[in-house]
C-alpha cells in the first residue's frame, strides 16, 4: 500500500530508474493483469487493482519472471488516492512511458427501465468519471512519445445493457477527444478493440456461454501490444 505523501510502497526487487514504466489500472486480473505480465520484460510495472491479494500474486508471476512492479492496490474512483499515487509516480520517476486502463464496471444485465441508482452510479463513477480524472491527473505524468491505451467493448443500444453500453460509449467519447487533441503533440492515444475474452466480467454478462472460442486475455495482450509496437 501507499506510504507517507511522495512514497511509493516499497517492491521486492526495486527498479532500475532508467527502465520505461507503465501504470495499468485494472491489474488484479483479465486482461490488466495479462498486459502487465506482458510488458514486465521491458517496463518497470506500476499495477492498480482493488484486491490486495491478485496484486501480490501479479507481483509473484512478475518477479519470476525476472521483471519488477509496484503495487498500488487502491480503487480509481478514489481521487485524492489517485492524486497521491500520481504525485508519487512523478516524484520517483518523473514521466510515465505507458498507461493502459482496463478499470471497468459492468452492472447487472437487466431492463433499462429496472436499472438501479446503486448500479447505474457505479457504473458512471467508474467507466466514466475516473477516466475523466485519470486523464487529467496522468496526462501531466506524459511525454509526447508516451501512449495511453483504452479498449473499445461497445454494447451501447444493445438489449438489458443500458447501464454498461451507455457508461461505456461515454468513457469512448472521452476518450476519442483527447486522442484528436493530441493527435500532433502527443502523448499518443489509442483504442483497442479486444477479440471477446473469456474474463469473470464476461461471464457475468453471459453466464452458460460456450467458453471454449473466446480469446485468453494473455494471447490478446500479446497482440495488442504487437499491433501498437509498445
Amino acid at each position: 500500500m501507499l506510504d507517507a505523501p511522495g512514497k511509493l510502497p516499497q517492491t521486492r526487487a526495486m527498479t532500475v530508474e532508467t527502465q520505461k514504466t507503465a501504470l495499468i489500472t485494472g491489474a488484479s486480473r483479465g486482461l490488466g493483469a495479462a498486459l502487465a505480465e506482458a510488458l514486465a520484460p521491458t517496463h518497470h510495472i506500476i499495477a492498480v487493482g482493488r484486491t490486495t491479494g491478485a496484486l501480490e500474486e501479479l507481483d509473484d508471476r512478475i518477479q519470476a519472471a525476472g521483471g519488477s512492479a509496484t503495487l498500488a492496490p487502491l480503487d480509481v474512483t478514489d481521487k485524492g488516492a489517485m492524486a497521491h499515487l500520481c504525485r508519487s509516480i512523478f516524484d520517483r520517476w518523473g514521466n510515465l512511458d505507458l498507461w493502459a486502463h482496463t478499470a471497468i464496471y459492468g452492472p447487472a444485465l437487466m431492463p433499462t427501465s429496472d436499472l438501479d441508482d446503486k448500479g447505474w452510479t457505479r457504473a458512471w463513477t467508474t467507466n466514466v468519471e475516473a477516466t475523466r480524472v485519470l486523464i487529467h491527473m496522468v496526462n501531466a505524468l506524459m511525454t509526447d512519445e508516451s501512449t495511453a491505451l483504452f479498449f473499445h467493448d461497445d454494447h451501447a443500444g444493445e438489449p438489458f445493457f443500458a447501464g454498461y453500453g451507455a457508461s461505456k460509449a461515454a468513457q469512448m467519447a472521452l476518450v476519442r477527444s483527447w486522442a484528436a487533441e493530441n493527435a500532433r503533440i502527443g502523448p499518443r492515444v489509442v483504442i483497442a478493440e479486444p477479440k471477446p475474452l473469456a474474463t469473470a466480467m464476461r461471464s457475468r454478462f453471459f453466464p452458460g456461454e460456450n467458453r471454449a472460442p473466446l480469446a485468453a486475455p494473455a494471447d490478446e495482450a500479446a497482440r495488442i501490444l504487437t499491433d501498437l509496437a509498445i
